[in-house]
């Protein structure tokens, strides 16, 4: 199947951000789990870390900073195109302070979701404290260069969110929380779709103004649900795939709404879900060769301490993966979506 002309443009700038942006976006602030966690797990009393190798191995100096990855974010790489420094701190991170969080700033934690309960799973951040710490950082930032210059930062930053795979997979689907019991799946996508916009409407309320979501890629194709799913040959779980796209369907009419209730809200939704599946089902395209399982360990099942030094069968080369572990991204694919987000929808921030 030949690409559509986007993924031509994709491969163009796989060597990426050759150039910046050109905008008047003076931070970039992120709220949501391991897809764009960069430490804050660290410093939490959690069982879902990987601050160790070979987490990092492809990083700056090879170090493992708690990035669910063996290298960047997307939002590293977008902070990059935006000339806002090549990655992206997290708050909890003691080696970082206020004048480091004034271009940007991480309160991500793995394995959270919109629902507190699925924070409560393997005890990480839930989304509510995230915002906590993002009026704690108001207020640091206020101290440090003054009422005025913090409230122009906070207004005029951009805000990404990417959470809301855990809420399935992690919740729903694992029938540990007991959501299952109370919701059939069409009541907890609009349970969820509520709970979207309440935190929407409170980091509006505390100044935030350009905000990305970016919706839910296929997530019964990611290597972890198909090991589940033998019985079809290890094929992408297509239920997991519909909830997916009902969830993102039902989350743009609620964006539009939000845009029209609240003045100067711009809330855009990064729609990832096709050009996720594109890139697994189309590999070589992307110069991947695997797309089935992830590059550490077995790639069938492994992450956080599954995915270690001692996994002997860790590919060497991860760019030749879609999946660095069997949940998360490759460094590679961070930068083509990151890439594909700065293209196509970065424009409407300028």
């Amino acid at each position: 199947m030949r690409p559509p002309h986007l993924y031509f443009i994709l491969i163009q700038f796989l060597p990426l951000f050759s150039h910046h942006v050109i905008s008047t976006v003076p931070a970039i602030i992120v709220f949501g789990d391991s897809t764009v966690d960069a430490g804050n797990n660290n410093v939490i009393a959690t069982l879902l870390k990987s601050n160790f190798a070979p987490y990092g191995r492809d990083f700056i100096a090879g170090e493992p900073t708690g990035r669910f990855c063996n290298g960047r974010l997307a939002t590293d790489y977008i902070a990059e195109a935006f000339g806002l420094g090549s990655t992206i701190p997290a708050y909890l991170d003691p080696a970082f302070d206020i004048e480091d969080f004034m271009t940007s700033v991480c309160f991500a934690s793995a394995g959270t979701g919109f629902d507190i309960a699925t924070s409560q799973v393997l005890n990480v951040i839930p989304l509510e404290k995230e915002v906590e710490y993002f009026g704690e950082y108001q207020e640091r930032l206020r101290n440090y260069v003054g009422e005025s210059k913090a409230k122009q930062i906070v207004n005029e930053a951009l805000y990404i969110v990417s959470i809301g795979t855990n809420d399935f997979l992690e919740n729903y689907y694992a029938l540990i929380t007991g959501r299952f019991k109370q919701y059939t799946i069409e009541e907890f996508e609009d349970f969820l779709v509520e709970l979207a916009a309440k935190f929407f409407s409170e980091i509006y309320y505390l100044g935030a103004r350009k905000i990305a979501f970016t919706g839910l890629c296929p997530i019964g194709c990611l290597p972890l649900e198909r090991t589940t799913n033998l019985l079809h040959g290890g094929a992408c779980i297509e239920e997991y795939n519909k909830v997916a796209k009902d969830f993102n369907s039902k989350m743009m009419a609620k964006i539009h709404e939000l845009n029209a209730e609240l003045p100067g809200m711009r809330l855009i939704f990064l729609d990832i879900y096709n050009t996720v599946l594109h890139i697994i089902q189309n590999p070589s395209f992307y110069g991947f060769v695997n797309s089935r399982r992830g590059c550490c360990a077995t790639g069938l099942f492994e992450m956080s301490y599954l995915c270690n030094q001692w996994s002997h069968a860790t590919c060497p080369d991860a760019d030749k993966y879609v999946f660095w572990d069997s949940f998360h991204p490759t460094q590679k694919m961070n930068r083509i979506m990151a890439q594909h987000a700065v293209d196509t929808y970065m424009h409407l921030f300028m």
